[in-house]
């Protein structure tokens, strides 16, 4: 089990903070293939990788990252600088 979260207008657009999720998936991108054949609210979630940051337990990753040992996955727009 993974803990997905979801944070401003991924959020907004899936309608939840946060879920736990039974997945097979070898990779982040493999992930969001499993996530956007949910629904469509998933899918216009995650239709811009390019607008989109992943952090793996907490620290910073990409869209190849592997998921083994991972236990929380966050989805979040690009922080903006201030």
């Amino acid at each position: 089990m993974i803990d997905v979260m979801y944070f401003a207008w991924v959020r907004e657009r899936i309608g939840l903070p946060r879920e736990r999720i039974e997945t097979d998936a070898a990779t982040v991108a493999d992930l969001i293939d499993e996530l956007k054949a949910r629904e469509p609210r998933y899918e216009m979630a995650f239709a811009d990788l390019k607008s989109l940051r992943v952090a793996l337990d907490q620290e910073l990753s990409s869209f190849d990252a592997p998921l083994a040992g991972v236990r929380e996955v966050a989805f979040f727009p690009p922080m903006t600088g201030g």
